[in-house]
């Protein structure tokens, strides 16, 4: 019988070449063909084009396997395992892929020397439980104030995009959560709208404190700025309307006029009133950014029903047109407004802004963070070495290869910059191991830097949930041939 192990096991190494490689060396083997696409390598910023000839520029890993069509079952199967983990977290797709596809290359060379798979999967599951033990220790919890944030944001989103946008971004997305988060309640990323606009450059990228409408005012003679703006949310119509069997409804036009006098009264002392229409979603929001109270008739109509907003004008771009709600007083829902000049930009920049936001929300849940660069898998790798004299048996070769696998990521991080990766690894546990501080890789130098002095923070959560997965699925895909014989040796009695 033809071992499935090995079809699986090349299969499997392929995909994390395809999403870890971003030397043009290495990518010259890693096109990936699927749903019309093919997946270029050969930057750091990697590039989708379709059948069509659409292109589609992307560093996310999530993005990429989501545009993919992996034929392979196996892949396959990792692939939707690295898509579960940005589901869950909202980042770490990448590192899932990598882990996966290292730890079954690392099981493959004991295989090939007759270890049963059995054995290195028990050495797994022990490495994994000394591995989350290191984690609880090495995570460090703190006041999660905005310099930590901004740390976190910023170690995220220049993962995504290059340094001079991440910081830009990076005070936009801290100060977004800042504004919608409450005491005591869940973080409900949902507040926070992403607007795009084919505008200026990247860099113009902005948080309003407030609402950005796609559309413009009901009738050309109405103001297009207005300060000082007292908001009605209404749900009730203030045009005259005709049945659908376009018969009169008898008293229809004095319940309109009624209505407006209602609204005139309200405002009397007020200097304005903008009216524009609103889409569903953004007929709630409107009170959580200006405040006041959305109604669904004028019953109980009031001052206190009211919401306020600093300024409100109509800006025109082209052909389309965005009102502008700012300047509001403590906002529970605000809008990042996206500028760049090209959709490839726009679609980016969302990508990476969305990974931004749960990175800073899953800092704020967790309330803790762990060093980021490649610190904490080194530091990992080392403990279980030590660790692995105390496992009985062949089942050392496990922790071993699982040791082994973990390092892929400080590795990656050097190739992607430019360094030898062997060389830089030594210089990294080599500092580790003399200064017993968690060092990571410098991505400027390529020389070894203690992650914490400098900032560079990861989600807890994230490494967790890594640690998991990918532990998981490298043991079930090894061990497909045993249930495979077991399922068939059980037909035969």
């Amino acid at each position: 019988m033809l071992s499935l192990r090995r079809t699986k096991l090349p299969a499997c190494a392929a995909l994390p070449r395809a999403l870890g490689s971003s030397n043009p060396k290495g990518s010259a083997d890693c096109f990936s063909e699927g749903r019309g696409h093919t997946v270029v390598h050969f930057c750091p910023l990697n590039r989708l084009v379709s059948g069509a000839g659409d292109i589609k520029l992307t560093k996310d890993g999530n993005v990429l396997l989501h545009e993919m069509q992996i034929q392979h079952p196996t892949a396959s199967l990792i692939a939707k395992v690295a898509t579960a983990q940005d589901d869950i977290t909202g980042d770490g797709t990448t590192s899932n892929v990598l882990i996966i596809g290292e730890l079954l290359k690392q099981a493959d060379l004991y295989i090939s020397e007759g270890l049963h798979p059995r054995i290195i999967t028990e050495g797994f599951e022990a490495a994994k439980e000394k591995a989350l033990q290191f984690l609880e220790q090495v995570k460090v919890s703190k006041e999660m104030d905005i310099e930590t944030l901004i740390d976190v944001a910023r170690t995220s989103l220049r993962t995504k995009v290059h340094a001079e946008l991440a910081d830009v971004l990076t005070e936009a997305v801290v100060d977004s959560i800042l504004a919608i988060k409450k005491q005591d309640e869940p973080i409900d990323l949902f507040m926070v709208e992403i607007m795009e606009m084919k505008h200026k450059s990247e860099t113009d990228t902005s948080l309003i404190r407030g609402l950005v409408l796609d559309h413009g005012a009901r009738h050309p003679d109405m103001k297009k700025r207005v300060e000082d703006a007292y908001i009605l949310t209404c749900n009730v119509s203030l045009e005259y309307e005709k049945t659908p069997l376009q018969m009169e409804w008898r008293g229809g036009a004095a319940c309109i006029l009624d209505r407006f006098l209602k609204i005139i009264n309200l405002f009397k002392h007020n200097k304005a009133t903008y009216r524009s229409p609103l889409k569903h979603f953004q007929y709630f929001r409107l009170t959580l950014a200006c405040g006041g109270v959305a109604l669904n008739s004028f019953d109980d109509l009031n001052p206190d029903c009211l919401g306020h907003a600093g300024l409100v004008y109509e800006y025109t771009l082209g052909e389309e047109k965005f009102t502008f709600i700012e300047k509001c007083n403590n906002p529970r829902s605000v809008t990042l407004l996206v500028k760049g000049p090209n959709k490839h930009t726009l679609t980016q920049i969302k990508d990476a802004i969305r990974d931004g936001l749960r990175a800073v929300k899953n800092a704020i849940d967790d309330g803790c963070v762990v060093p980021g660069a490649g610190a904490v898998e080194v530091a990992m790798a080392e403990a279980l070495i030590k660790y692995k004299p105390s496992v009985k048996g062949r089942a050392q070769l496990g922790v071993q290869a699982f040791a082994d696998a973990l390092l892929i990521i400080p590795k990656v991080l050097a190739q992607n910059s430019g360094f030898d990766l062997q060389e830089t690894l030594v210089k990294v546990q080599a500092e580790h191991s003399e200064s017993g501080q968690l060092v990571g890789v410098d991505l400027n130098t390529g020389e070894p830097m203690v992650a914490a002095e400098v900032g560079i923070w990861d989600n807890y959560c994230v490494k967790k949930q890594l640690l998991h997965s990918c532990t998981v699925i490298a043991t079930n895909i090894l061990l497909v041939d045993e249930i495979m014989r077991a399922g068939m040796s059980s037909l035969k009695g």
